[in-house]
């Protein structure tokens, strides 16, 4: 019964008007409620083509209030899993700066992207990302889905963002006078812990903290990994030092001892492994939200008190940890402006040491053949194997493509177009060398594929009969690289099939 309508009101007096919350009352759920229940779709193909992913950003709802928002749904995308690169902004009443701005992921403690299920008092996931925090508004709510990575196509966005999204919402006649926004803020930074704090929150108003997610990593070759030693620190009012302060991050969320070996996920807090060497950890506060009347500052550092060993240590830069945060609170607008996200790529987290040196073996073995650039498209791995600096791409057109059921075998992914397929492969001005092309049909789709292949204004050829594949070899001279880029388009020749590649390499003749 905890998501049921009575607790979402309990909850939405609790957060907006300093109420007690109480156990939710079953009888209440045959008594009248105020207002009027309405719902509002978008993305999915059966909604108009403004409100799907056809472009970069989409608006998912326009509400006209006053109302609260109850719930939003989010469904997955096509790929089962997503990365930092969807964003949502929330704007109340027409302002100009959003009060929610954070990557889709991270809103719903789910940073790597790759969790099957967590089960929260306000957010949960299992196939699909569902939300409970109740968001009044006066005049207007608008909910905008950012897409920024720039190597996708806008037609392949729906197999990397959510496919589907509904929200509901209750019509009122009016709130409360001090009914207090929702606000929703991230940010990531690589820093020394020894000399200086994390900030993860500053905010002006009238409000409370409800809640925080936090990741750690050790991102330095030869680290030690992450503590779990410093504080979070909640600075009121303008505090000089912090009235409110958890002694050690596991203890703050609920542990002691470091993380448990296994995740543990529970209603108001939890942890799970970060990208296998970090941690991620969530707690909700609902009866212990952290109020406040003129200001907070939300901090993550070592105590006052802690053993100076641990400041020594990490202030090396061998020692130099990665945070991000997620911190959700209410209050009075206006609201100090959130941080601007990085670009996509500074959102992603930074390799650790393992990761470092698995990627140096990669780049060593294809130096060593002279490839400056290796995609394996439409992996679930990533696209992208191996890029030599200077080098990159951009996907124009086409859409992502994987399955190990229909394309049985270890090749069971590629980009495709039903009418043709484009990209652009970046390289520095007047490189010659060799495009490579592997083509694959092990569905013998529509009877069996054909494609024409052309490169810059150079056609290579009509390909047909690849099914057990075939790599497709371009020498490319530096009057085709003149201009820094070599554009490939793969059209499609076969009615009712498409044109596909699945790894596209460059190797440079020196």
């Amino acid at each position: 019964m905890r998501k049921a309508v009575p607790f979402l009101l309990l909850l939405f007096a609790s957060l907006s008007f300093g109420q007690e919350l109480r156990s939710p009352d079953i009888s209440s759920l045959f008594s009248p409620i105020p207002g009027e229940t309405k719902a509002v779709n978008a993305l999915w193909w059966e909604n108009p083509e403004d409100k799907r992913f056809t472009r970069r950003e989409v608006v998912i709802a326009d509400l006209k209030g006053p109302g609260i928002i109850t719930m939003l749904h989010f469904a997955l995308p096509e790929r089962m899993k997503m990365d930092r690169s969807v964003v949502m902004r929330i704007y109340w009443d027409g302002e100009k700066e959003p009060s929610v701005n954070v990557p889709l992921v991270d809103f719903f403690c789910d940073p790597n992207g790759t969790m099957e299920e967590l089960d929260t008092v306000l957010v949960d996931k299992k196939r699909g990302w569902n939300a409970y925090f109740p968001m009044p508004f006066r005049k207007s709510a608008r909910i905008v889905l950012h897409f920024d990575d720039e190597h996708i196509p806008e037609e392949a966005i729906h197999s990397y963002a959510p496919c589907y999204f509904y929200a509901m919402w209750r019509s009122v006649k009016s709130l409360p006078r001090d009914a207090l926004y929702f606000h929703a803020g991230w940010k990531q930074e690589k820093i020394l812990l020894g000399r200086r704090d994390y900030i993860a929150l500053e905010a002006e108003g009238r409000g409370h903290l409800v809640g925080l997610n936090v990741t750690v990593r050790g991102v330095s070759p030869g680290g030690v990994g992450y503590p779990v030693d410093q504080n979070v620190k909640f600075y009121i009012d303008g505090e000089n030092e912090p009235s409110i302060e958890w002694q050690g991050m596991e203890d703050g969320f609920g542990f002691s001892w470091g993380f448990p070996e296994e995740k543990s996920l529970f209603l108001y807090r939890g942890w799970h492994l970060y990208y296998k060497t970090g941690a991620f950890a969530y707690k909700f506060l609902i009866d212990d939200r952290v109020s406040f009347t003129r200001s907070l500052k939300v901090a993550i550092g070592f105590g006052k008190n802690e053993h100076p060993s641990f400041r020594q240590m990490f202030s090396q830069p061998a020692h130099t940890l990665e945070f991000s945060t997620t911190v959700y609170w209410y209050q009075t607008e206006p609201h100090l402006p959130i941080p601007p996200l990085p670009a996509y790529a500074l959102r992603l987290p930074s390799p650790d040491a393992a990761q470092i040196a698995e990627k140096e073996k990669v780049a060593q073995r294809y130096r060593a053949e002279g490839i400056t650039l290796s995609l394996r498209c439409g992996h679930p791995g990533g696209d992208v194997e191996f890029v030599e600096e200077g080098w990159d791409y951009r996907w124009r057109e086409g859409y992502s493509f994987h399955s190990p059921v229909l394309w049985q075998g270890e090749i069971n992914h590629c980009w495709a177009g039903w009418k043709q397929l484009r990209l652009d492969i970046l390289c520095p001005r007047q490189t010659k060398g060799t495009l490579r092309l592997f083509i694959i049909d092990p569905d013998n789709f529509a009877g069996g594929r054909k494609q024409k292949i052309t490169v810059g204004e150079r056609e290579v050829g009509v390909f047909e009969g690849f099914q057990a594949g075939r790599w497709i070899e371009v020498q490319i001279t530096p009057d085709d690289t003149g201009a820094g880029v070599i554009p490939v388009v793969m059209e499609n020749l076969k009615e009712g099939a498409n044109a596909v590649v699945s790894f596209v390499q460059f190797r440079v003749e020196r």
